[in-house]
Protein backbone atom coordinates (compact mmCIF):
# COMPACT_ATOMS: atom_id res chain seq x y z
CA UNK A 1 0.00 0.00 0.00
CA UNK A 2 1.19 3.44 -0.74
CA UNK A 3 0.52 5.87 2.20
CA UNK A 4 0.71 9.81 1.83
CA UNK A 5 4.28 9.86 3.09
CA UNK A 6 5.97 7.19 1.02
CA UNK A 7 4.23 9.24 -1.95
CA UNK A 8 6.06 11.89 -1.09
CA UNK A 9 8.94 10.63 -0.11
CA UNK A 10 9.46 9.26 -3.88
CA UNK A 11 8.02 12.70 -4.81
CA UNK A 12 11.36 14.05 -3.55
CA UNK A 13 13.56 11.05 -4.91
CA UNK A 14 12.84 11.59 -8.73
CA UNK A 15 12.72 15.72 -8.17
CA UNK A 16 16.25 15.30 -6.83
CA UNK A 17 17.54 12.98 -9.62
CA UNK A 18 15.85 15.80 -12.34
CA UNK A 19 17.68 18.19 -10.67
CA UNK A 20 21.09 15.85 -10.11
CA UNK A 21 20.89 15.42 -14.08
CA UNK A 22 19.89 19.22 -14.91
CA UNK A 23 22.93 20.18 -12.82
CA UNK A 24 25.08 17.54 -15.11
CA UNK A 25 24.04 19.05 -17.58
CA UNK A 26 24.52 22.95 -16.58
CA UNK A 27 28.11 22.08 -15.30
CA UNK A 28 28.87 20.49 -18.86
CA UNK A 29 29.63 16.92 -17.31
CA UNK A 30 26.62 15.48 -20.28
CA UNK A 31 26.64 17.80 -23.63
CA UNK A 32 24.04 17.50 -25.86
CA UNK A 33 23.48 14.22 -27.62
CA UNK A 34 25.23 12.63 -24.54
CA UNK A 35 24.26 9.08 -23.24
CA UNK A 36 22.67 9.17 -20.23
CA UNK A 37 23.45 6.42 -17.28
CA UNK A 38 21.34 3.37 -17.83
CA UNK A 39 17.96 3.11 -15.46
CA UNK A 40 19.79 0.22 -13.74
CA UNK A 41 23.13 1.72 -13.47
CA UNK A 42 21.77 5.28 -11.99
CA UNK A 43 19.22 3.40 -9.76
CA UNK A 44 22.22 1.41 -8.34
CA UNK A 45 24.21 4.31 -7.56
CA UNK A 46 21.95 6.61 -6.63
CA UNK A 47 20.56 4.06 -4.20
CA UNK A 48 16.91 4.63 -5.60
CA UNK A 49 13.99 2.02 -6.97
CA UNK A 50 13.91 1.87 -10.75
CA UNK A 51 10.46 3.19 -11.08
CA UNK A 52 11.97 6.34 -9.33
CA UNK A 53 14.54 6.73 -11.88
CA UNK A 54 12.37 6.07 -14.70
CA UNK A 55 9.71 8.50 -13.82
CA UNK A 56 12.62 11.56 -13.68
CA UNK A 57 13.93 10.07 -17.08
CA UNK A 58 10.19 10.63 -18.73
CA UNK A 59 9.59 14.01 -17.08
CA UNK A 60 13.10 15.44 -18.75
CA UNK A 61 11.66 13.80 -21.60
CA UNK A 62 8.50 15.58 -21.61
CA UNK A 63 10.21 18.76 -20.88
CA UNK A 64 12.56 18.10 -23.80
CA UNK A 65 15.60 17.75 -21.97
CA UNK A 66 16.06 14.29 -22.84
CA UNK A 67 15.55 12.63 -25.91
CA UNK A 68 14.98 8.45 -25.93
CA UNK A 69 16.02 5.77 -28.39
CA UNK A 70 15.23 2.73 -29.02
CA UNK A 71 18.18 0.22 -27.49
CA UNK A 72 20.49 2.67 -26.44
CA UNK A 73 18.59 4.64 -23.21
CA UNK A 74 18.35 8.29 -23.02
CA UNK A 75 20.49 11.09 -24.51
CA UNK A 76 20.59 14.75 -23.66
CA UNK A 77 18.53 16.32 -26.32
CA UNK A 78 19.69 18.82 -29.11
CA UNK A 79 17.88 21.61 -28.08
CA UNK A 80 17.91 24.27 -30.52
CA UNK A 81 17.73 27.74 -27.83
CA UNK A 82 17.97 31.03 -29.75
CA UNK A 83 21.39 32.01 -29.72
CA UNK A 84 21.11 34.97 -27.43
CA UNK A 85 19.86 32.24 -24.82
CA UNK A 86 23.39 30.73 -25.04
CA UNK A 87 26.61 33.26 -25.92
CA UNK A 88 28.82 34.48 -23.75
CA UNK A 89 28.23 38.46 -23.93
CA UNK A 90 26.89 40.54 -21.57
CA UNK A 91 24.70 43.58 -22.67
CA UNK A 92 25.90 46.71 -20.55
CA UNK A 93 23.18 48.37 -18.59
CA UNK A 94 20.64 49.80 -20.48
CA UNK A 95 17.75 52.46 -20.40
CA UNK A 96 14.01 50.83 -21.35
CA UNK A 97 11.65 52.53 -23.59
CA UNK A 98 8.30 50.13 -23.76
CA UNK A 99 5.58 52.14 -22.46
CA UNK A 100 4.10 52.79 -26.05
CA UNK A 101 4.79 49.15 -27.27
CA UNK A 102 2.75 48.19 -24.10
CA UNK A 103 0.04 50.49 -24.19
CA UNK A 104 -0.41 49.34 -28.19
CA UNK A 105 -0.42 45.82 -27.56
CA UNK A 106 -2.47 45.75 -24.53
CA UNK A 107 -5.82 47.92 -25.60
CA UNK A 108 -7.14 45.14 -27.35
CA UNK A 109 -10.51 45.56 -28.72
CA UNK A 110 -13.75 43.26 -28.63
CA UNK A 111 -11.55 41.41 -25.26
CA UNK A 112 -14.50 39.24 -24.83
CA UNK A 113 -14.51 37.84 -28.10
CA UNK A 114 -10.59 36.48 -27.99
CA UNK A 115 -8.76 33.34 -27.51
CA UNK A 116 -7.39 34.24 -24.15
CA UNK A 117 -3.49 32.79 -25.39
CA UNK A 118 -2.30 36.31 -24.34
CA UNK A 119 -3.45 37.24 -21.10
CA UNK A 120 -1.85 36.66 -18.01
CA UNK A 121 -5.06 36.44 -15.80
CA UNK A 122 -6.64 33.01 -14.00
CA UNK A 123 -9.18 31.13 -15.04
CA UNK A 124 -12.00 32.04 -12.63
CA UNK A 125 -14.40 29.62 -13.35
CA UNK A 126 -14.38 27.69 -10.26
CA UNK A 127 -16.62 27.34 -7.41
CA UNK A 128 -14.24 29.11 -4.28
CA UNK A 129 -14.01 31.76 -6.87
CA UNK A 130 -18.03 32.55 -6.81
CA UNK A 131 -17.99 32.09 -3.10
CA UNK A 132 -15.38 34.74 -3.02
CA UNK A 133 -17.34 37.63 -5.05
CA UNK A 134 -20.34 36.37 -2.75
CA UNK A 135 -18.28 37.43 0.44
CA UNK A 136 -17.51 40.76 -1.21
CA UNK A 137 -21.26 41.52 -1.73
CA UNK A 138 -22.25 40.35 1.70
CA UNK A 139 -19.88 43.13 2.29
CA UNK A 140 -20.86 45.65 0.58
CA UNK A 141 -23.98 45.41 1.49
CA UNK A 142 -22.74 46.18 5.57
CA UNK A 143 -20.38 49.06 4.46
CA UNK A 144 -23.11 51.25 5.24
CA UNK A 145 -23.51 50.41 8.74
CA UNK A 146 -19.95 51.10 9.25
CA UNK A 147 -18.36 54.32 9.76
CA UNK A 148 -15.83 55.61 6.97
CA UNK A 149 -12.72 54.97 8.11
CA UNK A 150 -8.84 54.32 6.43
CA UNK A 151 -7.48 51.28 6.51
CA UNK A 152 -3.94 51.96 7.20
CA UNK A 153 -0.69 50.09 6.71
CA UNK A 154 0.46 46.93 7.45
CA UNK A 155 -3.24 45.95 6.48
CA UNK A 156 -6.41 44.22 7.55
CA UNK A 157 -5.32 42.43 11.17
CA UNK A 158 -6.95 39.29 10.06
CA UNK A 159 -6.09 39.28 6.63
CA UNK A 160 -2.26 39.71 7.68
CA UNK A 161 -2.99 36.00 9.76
CA UNK A 162 -3.90 34.58 7.23
CA UNK A 163 -1.72 35.88 4.44
CA UNK A 164 0.85 34.78 6.79
CA UNK A 165 -0.56 31.01 7.09
CA UNK A 166 -0.49 30.84 2.61
CA UNK A 167 3.81 31.97 2.56
CA UNK A 168 4.01 29.76 5.54
CA UNK A 169 2.63 26.67 2.94
CA UNK A 170 5.33 27.79 0.63
CA UNK A 171 7.96 26.96 3.09
CA UNK A 172 8.90 30.39 4.47
CA UNK A 173 8.64 30.31 8.31
CA UNK A 174 6.83 34.01 9.26
CA UNK A 175 4.34 36.05 11.54
CA UNK A 176 1.50 38.39 10.86
CA UNK A 177 3.63 41.36 11.90
CA UNK A 178 6.20 40.63 9.15
CA UNK A 179 3.31 41.17 6.47
CA UNK A 180 2.73 44.11 4.45
CA UNK A 181 -0.53 44.37 2.25
CA UNK A 182 -0.20 46.14 -0.96
CA UNK A 183 -2.29 46.98 -3.86
CA UNK A 184 -1.46 43.99 -6.18
CA UNK A 185 2.18 42.91 -6.39
CA UNK A 186 3.35 45.15 -8.67
CA UNK A 187 2.98 47.98 -6.33
CA UNK A 188 5.07 45.90 -3.79
CA UNK A 189 7.95 45.47 -6.49
CA UNK A 190 7.91 49.69 -6.75
CA UNK A 191 7.76 50.00 -3.32
CA UNK A 192 10.89 47.41 -3.19
CA UNK A 193 12.75 49.42 -5.85
CA UNK A 194 12.16 51.86 -4.17
CA UNK A 195 13.54 51.51 -1.12
CA UNK A 196 16.42 49.75 -2.79
CA UNK A 197 17.99 52.19 -5.36
CA UNK A 198 18.52 56.10 -7.03
CA UNK A 199 17.18 57.11 -10.02
CA UNK A 200 20.31 55.96 -12.62
CA UNK A 201 21.16 52.59 -10.77
CA UNK A 202 21.69 49.53 -12.03
CA UNK A 203 19.07 46.94 -11.35
CA UNK A 204 20.06 43.09 -12.45
CA UNK A 205 16.99 41.05 -14.39
CA UNK A 206 16.15 37.60 -15.37
CA UNK A 207 15.82 37.57 -19.44
CA UNK A 208 13.17 37.56 -21.09
CA UNK A 209 11.31 39.60 -18.12
CA UNK A 210 7.85 40.36 -17.34
CA UNK A 211 6.74 43.61 -19.16
CA UNK A 212 5.15 45.01 -16.02
CA UNK A 213 8.56 44.75 -14.54
CA UNK A 214 10.62 46.52 -17.30
CA UNK A 215 7.52 49.31 -17.33
CA UNK A 216 8.36 50.29 -13.11
CA UNK A 217 12.29 49.85 -13.94
CA UNK A 218 11.43 52.87 -16.92
CA UNK A 219 9.03 54.74 -14.41
CA UNK A 220 11.82 54.92 -11.77
CA UNK A 221 14.70 55.95 -14.20
CA UNK A 222 16.77 52.97 -13.55
CA UNK A 223 19.04 51.11 -15.93
CA UNK A 224 18.55 47.59 -16.33
CA UNK A 225 21.44 44.00 -16.58
CA UNK A 226 19.74 41.34 -18.61
CA UNK A 227 20.92 37.93 -17.75
CA UNK A 228 19.46 35.33 -19.90
CA UNK A 229 17.53 32.33 -18.35
CA UNK A 230 18.15 28.76 -19.50
CA UNK A 231 15.06 27.10 -19.27
CA UNK A 232 16.25 24.22 -17.78
CA UNK A 233 18.25 25.72 -14.54
CA UNK A 234 17.28 29.01 -14.37
CA UNK A 235 19.61 32.51 -14.67
CA UNK A 236 22.99 31.96 -16.27
CA UNK A 237 25.59 31.98 -12.94
CA UNK A 238 28.30 32.95 -15.64
CA UNK A 239 26.43 35.99 -16.91
CA UNK A 240 25.89 37.39 -13.09
CA UNK A 241 28.95 36.78 -11.90
CA UNK A 242 30.36 38.63 -14.57
CA UNK A 243 28.07 41.82 -14.24
CA UNK A 244 28.48 42.11 -10.50
CA UNK A 245 32.17 42.31 -10.71
CA UNK A 246 31.75 44.59 -14.15
CA UNK A 247 28.81 47.13 -12.58
CA UNK A 248 27.73 48.43 -9.56
CA UNK A 249 24.12 46.61 -9.49
CA UNK A 250 22.35 47.89 -6.59
CA UNK A 251 19.52 45.29 -6.57
CA UNK A 252 18.63 42.21 -7.98
CA UNK A 253 14.68 41.60 -9.35
CA UNK A 254 13.85 37.80 -10.25
CA UNK A 255 11.13 35.53 -10.93
CA UNK A 256 12.58 32.37 -10.32
CA UNK A 257 9.07 30.26 -9.89
CA UNK A 258 6.79 29.08 -12.60
CA UNK A 259 8.06 32.34 -14.72
CA UNK A 260 6.60 35.26 -16.41
CA UNK A 261 6.66 34.95 -19.21
CA UNK A 262 8.61 31.59 -19.93
CA UNK A 263 6.86 29.17 -17.33
CA UNK A 264 10.80 28.06 -16.31
CA UNK A 265 11.36 27.09 -12.46
CA UNK A 266 14.80 27.54 -11.49
CA UNK A 267 16.34 24.43 -9.25
CA UNK A 268 17.18 24.82 -5.73
CA UNK A 269 20.79 24.30 -6.64
CA UNK A 270 20.86 27.41 -9.03
CA UNK A 271 19.42 29.55 -6.11
CA UNK A 272 21.89 28.49 -3.84
CA UNK A 273 24.55 29.64 -6.59
CA UNK A 274 23.09 32.44 -7.42
CA UNK A 275 22.56 33.83 -3.63
CA UNK A 276 26.71 32.55 -3.80
CA UNK A 277 27.65 34.63 -6.62
CA UNK A 278 25.77 37.99 -5.39
CA UNK A 279 26.00 38.03 -1.66
CA UNK A 280 25.76 41.21 -0.10
CA UNK A 281 23.11 42.53 -3.45
CA UNK A 282 19.80 43.11 -2.10
CA UNK A 283 17.12 40.55 -3.99
CA UNK A 284 13.95 41.53 -4.62
CA UNK A 285 12.10 38.23 -5.43
CA UNK A 286 8.38 37.82 -6.90
CA UNK A 287 6.30 34.69 -6.27
CA UNK A 288 3.10 35.24 -7.55
CA UNK A 289 3.10 31.82 -9.33
CA UNK A 290 4.82 29.65 -6.66
CA UNK A 291 1.42 28.39 -5.09
CA UNK A 292 0.63 26.94 -8.90
CA UNK A 293 3.26 24.63 -8.51
CA UNK A 294 1.89 21.27 -9.78
CA UNK A 295 4.03 18.92 -7.85
CA UNK A 296 5.52 19.61 -4.83
CA UNK A 297 7.10 23.13 -3.15
CA UNK A 298 9.84 24.90 -4.63
CA UNK A 299 12.32 26.45 -1.94
CA UNK A 300 11.75 30.47 -2.49
CA UNK A 301 15.08 32.87 -2.35
CA UNK A 302 13.17 33.84 0.52
CA UNK A 303 13.64 30.92 2.47
CA UNK A 304 17.12 30.12 1.41
CA UNK A 305 18.34 33.40 2.76
CA UNK A 306 20.73 33.69 5.37
CA UNK A 307 21.73 37.54 5.21
CA UNK A 308 18.21 38.94 5.40
CA UNK A 309 18.53 40.84 1.96
CA UNK A 310 15.49 39.19 -0.03
CA UNK A 311 12.60 41.63 0.02
CA UNK A 312 9.53 38.53 -0.91
CA UNK A 313 6.31 40.04 -3.01
CA UNK A 314 3.41 37.85 -3.92
CA UNK A 315 -0.26 38.71 -4.72
CA UNK A 316 -3.26 36.53 -5.10
CA UNK A 317 -4.29 37.86 -8.60
CA UNK A 318 -2.67 34.10 -9.90
CA UNK A 319 -4.52 31.96 -7.60
CA UNK A 320 -7.90 33.91 -7.11
CA UNK A 321 -8.89 37.14 -9.48
CA UNK A 322 -6.02 39.76 -10.69
CA UNK A 323 -9.30 42.24 -10.28
CA UNK A 324 -8.45 41.88 -5.92
CA UNK A 325 -5.45 43.69 -6.31
CA UNK A 326 -4.41 42.42 -2.90
CA UNK A 327 -0.49 41.68 -2.63
CA UNK A 328 1.71 41.49 0.27
CA UNK A 329 5.77 42.01 1.57
CA UNK A 330 8.02 40.35 3.70
CA UNK A 331 10.58 43.00 3.81
CA UNK A 332 12.85 41.95 6.44
CA UNK A 333 15.22 44.42 7.47
CA UNK A 334 13.68 46.91 5.16
CA UNK A 335 9.87 46.27 6.76
CA UNK A 336 10.21 50.14 8.63
CA UNK A 337 11.61 51.83 5.44
CA UNK A 338 8.93 50.20 2.70
CA UNK A 339 5.80 50.72 5.88
CA UNK A 340 6.58 54.53 5.78
CA UNK A 341 6.69 54.55 1.97
CA UNK A 342 3.45 52.43 1.81
CA UNK A 343 1.66 54.70 4.28
CA UNK A 344 2.35 58.14 2.20
CA UNK A 345 1.43 55.80 -0.80
CA UNK A 346 -1.63 54.27 0.18
CA UNK A 347 -2.86 55.83 3.36
CA UNK A 348 -6.02 54.31 2.75
CA UNK A 349 -6.54 51.07 1.57
CA UNK A 350 -9.50 49.18 0.03
CA UNK A 351 -11.30 48.20 3.15
CA UNK A 352 -14.18 46.58 1.38
CA UNK A 353 -11.56 44.01 -0.53
CA UNK A 354 -9.25 43.33 2.22
CA UNK A 355 -11.89 42.30 4.94
CA UNK A 356 -14.04 40.43 2.48
CA UNK A 357 -10.89 38.43 1.19
CA UNK A 358 -10.31 37.88 5.11
CA UNK A 359 -13.60 36.23 5.79
CA UNK A 360 -13.74 34.05 3.09
CA UNK A 361 -9.83 33.08 3.71
CA UNK A 362 -11.07 32.06 7.41
CA UNK A 363 -13.87 29.61 5.73
CA UNK A 364 -10.91 27.28 4.61
CA UNK A 365 -11.37 27.05 1.10
CA UNK A 366 -8.76 28.37 -0.07
CA UNK A 367 -6.23 25.02 0.25
CA UNK A 368 -9.01 23.05 -1.47
CA UNK A 369 -9.05 25.74 -4.48
CA UNK A 370 -5.52 25.57 -4.83
CA UNK A 371 -5.47 21.77 -5.80
CA UNK A 372 -7.81 22.02 -7.62
CA UNK A 373 -6.37 25.03 -10.01
CA UNK A 374 -3.39 23.03 -10.11
CA UNK A 375 -4.71 20.16 -11.11
CA UNK A 376 -6.43 21.83 -13.87
CA UNK A 377 -3.65 24.34 -15.04
CA UNK A 378 -1.29 20.70 -14.84
CA UNK A 379 -4.42 19.29 -17.63
CA UNK A 380 -4.32 22.16 -19.77
CA UNK A 381 -0.49 22.14 -20.02
CA UNK A 382 -0.69 19.03 -21.47
CA UNK A 383 -3.54 19.55 -23.58
CA UNK A 384 -2.38 22.84 -25.34
CA UNK A 385 1.31 21.35 -25.46
CA UNK A 386 0.17 18.29 -27.60
CA UNK A 387 -2.39 20.13 -29.91
CA UNK A 388 0.32 23.15 -30.67
CA UNK A 389 3.06 20.67 -31.41
CA UNK A 390 0.79 18.79 -33.17
CA UNK A 391 -0.45 21.38 -35.59
CA UNK A 392 3.31 23.14 -36.14
CA UNK A 393 4.94 19.48 -36.69
CA UNK A 394 2.14 19.86 -39.31
CA UNK A 395 3.70 21.83 -41.77
CA UNK A 396 7.33 20.25 -42.47
CA UNK A 397 9.38 23.40 -42.31
CA UNK A 398 8.33 23.95 -38.97
CA UNK A 399 9.63 20.88 -37.56
CA UNK A 400 12.52 21.07 -34.95
CA UNK A 401 12.79 24.22 -35.80
CA UNK A 402 11.09 25.80 -32.73
CA UNK A 403 10.71 24.82 -28.65
CA UNK A 404 7.81 25.25 -26.61
CA UNK A 405 8.70 25.36 -23.22
CA UNK A 406 6.87 22.89 -20.66
CA UNK A 407 6.45 24.79 -17.18
CA UNK A 408 5.85 22.74 -14.23
CA UNK A 409 3.94 25.31 -12.69
CA UNK A 410 1.57 28.15 -13.62
CA UNK A 411 -0.51 28.53 -16.93
CA UNK A 412 2.27 30.78 -19.49
CA UNK A 413 4.38 28.90 -21.61
CA UNK A 414 7.57 30.41 -24.21
CA UNK A 415 7.46 29.42 -27.60
CA UNK A 416 10.80 30.57 -29.41
CA UNK A 417 10.68 30.51 -32.92
CA UNK A 418 13.59 30.76 -35.80
CA UNK A 419 15.78 33.98 -35.70
CA UNK A 420 14.34 36.21 -37.98
CA UNK A 421 10.41 35.27 -37.22
CA UNK A 422 8.36 38.72 -36.05
CA UNK A 423 6.67 37.86 -33.11
CA UNK A 424 4.95 41.08 -33.28
CA UNK A 425 3.60 40.80 -36.93
CA UNK A 426 2.16 36.90 -35.94
CA UNK A 427 0.73 38.73 -33.01
CA UNK A 428 -1.07 41.14 -35.71
CA UNK A 429 -1.96 38.19 -37.68
CA UNK A 430 -3.29 36.63 -34.92
CA UNK A 431 -5.63 39.14 -33.72
CA UNK A 432 -7.41 39.41 -36.70
CA UNK A 433 -8.23 36.14 -36.27
CA UNK A 434 -9.39 36.73 -32.80
CA UNK A 435 -6.52 34.86 -31.29
CA UNK A 436 -4.67 36.99 -28.67
CA UNK A 437 -1.16 36.12 -27.81
CA UNK A 438 1.82 38.61 -26.90
CA UNK A 439 5.06 39.17 -28.81
CA UNK A 440 8.45 38.81 -27.43
CA UNK A 441 9.73 42.13 -27.52
CA UNK A 442 7.14 43.01 -25.13
CA UNK A 443 9.77 40.91 -22.53
CA UNK A 444 13.35 42.64 -23.11
CA UNK A 445 14.60 46.19 -23.89
CA UNK A 446 16.83 45.68 -27.20
CA UNK A 447 14.38 42.99 -29.19
CA UNK A 448 16.16 40.07 -28.37
CA UNK A 449 13.23 37.74 -27.93
CA UNK A 450 11.51 38.91 -30.78
CA UNK A 451 11.34 35.68 -32.65
CA UNK A 452 9.06 34.72 -29.24
CA UNK A 453 6.10 34.73 -28.42
CA UNK A 454 4.16 34.49 -24.69
CA UNK A 455 1.02 31.84 -24.66
CA UNK A 456 -1.26 31.36 -21.71
CA UNK A 457 -3.06 28.11 -21.59
CA UNK A 458 -4.99 29.40 -17.98
CA UNK A 459 -8.91 29.27 -19.75
CA UNK A 460 -8.08 26.20 -22.36
CA UNK A 461 -11.38 24.11 -22.34
CA UNK A 462 -11.59 21.05 -25.14
CA UNK A 463 -14.10 22.72 -27.34
CA UNK A 464 -14.04 23.83 -30.96
CA UNK A 465 -12.86 27.59 -29.81
CA UNK A 466 -9.77 26.35 -28.42
CA UNK A 467 -8.98 23.46 -30.70
CA UNK A 468 -9.62 25.26 -33.98
CA UNK A 469 -8.17 28.40 -31.98
CA UNK A 470 -4.38 26.62 -31.73
CA UNK A 471 -4.67 25.23 -35.69
CA UNK A 472 -5.32 28.95 -36.72
CA UNK A 473 -2.31 30.02 -34.70
CA UNK A 474 -0.03 27.57 -35.84
CA UNK A 475 -0.94 27.68 -39.48
CA UNK A 476 -0.08 31.81 -39.13
CA UNK A 477 2.93 31.29 -37.24
CA UNK A 478 4.20 28.57 -40.38
CA UNK A 479 3.23 30.47 -42.99
CA UNK A 480 4.98 33.40 -41.23
CA UNK A 481 7.86 31.44 -40.87
CA UNK A 482 7.85 30.42 -44.50
CA UNK A 483 7.72 33.71 -45.66
CA UNK A 484 10.73 34.23 -43.87
CA UNK A 485 12.31 31.75 -45.10
CA UNK A 486 11.88 32.28 -49.04
CA UNK A 487 12.54 36.18 -48.85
Amino acid sequence: MVTVDNWVRVMKKYQQIKEHIQQGIERGLYLKGDKLPSIRELSASLSVGKNTVIRAYEELEAKQVLVAHDRSGYMVADINLPKELQNDTLNAPCDIDLLSLSKAILRQPNQQNLLPMGSAHPDIDFPAIRSLYAEIGRHSRQQVNIPSSYLLPPGNASLLKYIANITQDLGISVSANEVLITHGAQQAISLSLQALTRPGDIVLVDSPCYFGSLLLLESLNLKVIEIPNHFNYGLDISAVEQAVKTWDVKAILVNPTNNNPTGYTQSESARRALLKATEGIPFIEEDVFGSLTYEGIQKTFKSLDTEDRVIYCSSLSKTLDSRLRIGWILAGKYQAQIEKRLMSENMGSVNLIQSAVSDFLKKGKYKQHIHRVQRSYKHNQKRVSQQLTEALNGYEHMRERYYLSQPEGGFLCWLTLPVGADGTEIYKQALKEQISVLPGTMFCTQEQYKHCLRVSFASYRENDKWINGIKTLARIVADHCKTIENN
